[in-house]
């Protein structure tokens, strides 16, 4: 009757040696090149012999073993630098190095497996929870800002609005006042992002007309920073100031 003979599948001579290494509880820095060679050999021989592409992976393994097992019967040769060179030594490297990649494999393929086993739910955020805009900081928002400069640029584009008033003719006829609020003019400004990413603050109180007109554009850009729809800043001090849409 003949013996059934159970061979495990490896994936290459490397995989081998380290089951084999494994096996026989040894360091892989210091292998038993004589054990572990009679075990590989036990081995390929029960191989199925038809796999020739297999086959002469295993066989070229084996012939690296018997070299190794035959070099390190005789006496051993030394390098340069007076030192054993151990027969060894290729042998080791490239197991240490093929383990390395193994456990690396086994690693992800283990995290492959986790990851299909979860489940994604797509966001279900109510629509006021997602449109939401946390409350600005102002001293967040006015950090850099020099309120000295920003206060001189209002002043003086005051005096030039007062400038462009003749003292004659302004008197001549009833004047109807022209109303502003803060609210039209937050449209106003904020309708500017489509045109231009950034606005000069003086540039931008150069183009109102009167007083009131430019108390409520300043109100409407103090009110667009709380909102966290623009920032003011300034580069350097004495620099022009810039409001920028957000």
């Amino acid at each position: 009757m003949e013996l059934a003979v159970k061979i495990d599948i490896f994936e290459g001579p490397l995989d081998l040696l380290l089951h084999l290494i494994d096996k026989n509880k040894v360091d892989i820095t210091d292998i038993p090149i004589a054990l572990i060679t009679d075990q590989y050999m036990e081995y390929i021989n029960h191989m199925e012999q038809d796999k020739m592409e297999v086959m002469s992976e295993f066989i070229e393994m084996a012939a690296t073993l018997i070299s190794i097992k035959t070099r390190m019967l005789l006496p051993q040769k030394k390098d340069e630098n007076d030192e054993y060179i151990d027969p060894r030594k290729e042998l080791m490297e490239q197991l240490l190095e093929y383990k390395k990649y193994k456990f690396m494999a086994d690693e992800l393929r283990g995290r492959q497996i986790d990851a299909g086993q979860v489940f994604f739910k797509n966001a279900t955020i109510p629509e006021e929870v997602a449109s939401f805009l946390p409350k600005a900081d102002p001293d967040e928002l006015l950090k850099n800002i020099d309120f000295a400069m920003l206060y001189s640029v209002f002043q003086q584009m005051m005096k030039k609005s007062k400038d462009k008033i003749d003292p004659i003719r302004s008197q001549f006829g009833i004047i109807k006042k022209e109303s502003y609020t803060v609210h039209d003019k937050i449209d106003k400004i904020d309708k500017m992002r489509e045109i231009v990413k950034k606005i000069n603050f003086r540039e931008l109180l150069k183009d109102t007309m009167t007083k009131p007109e430019m108390i409520v554009t300043f109100l409407a850009i103090l009110e667009l920073m709380k909102l966290s729809k623009i920032k003011v800043v300034q580069r350097n001090i004495f620099h022009e100031i810039d409001i920028e849409f957000i």
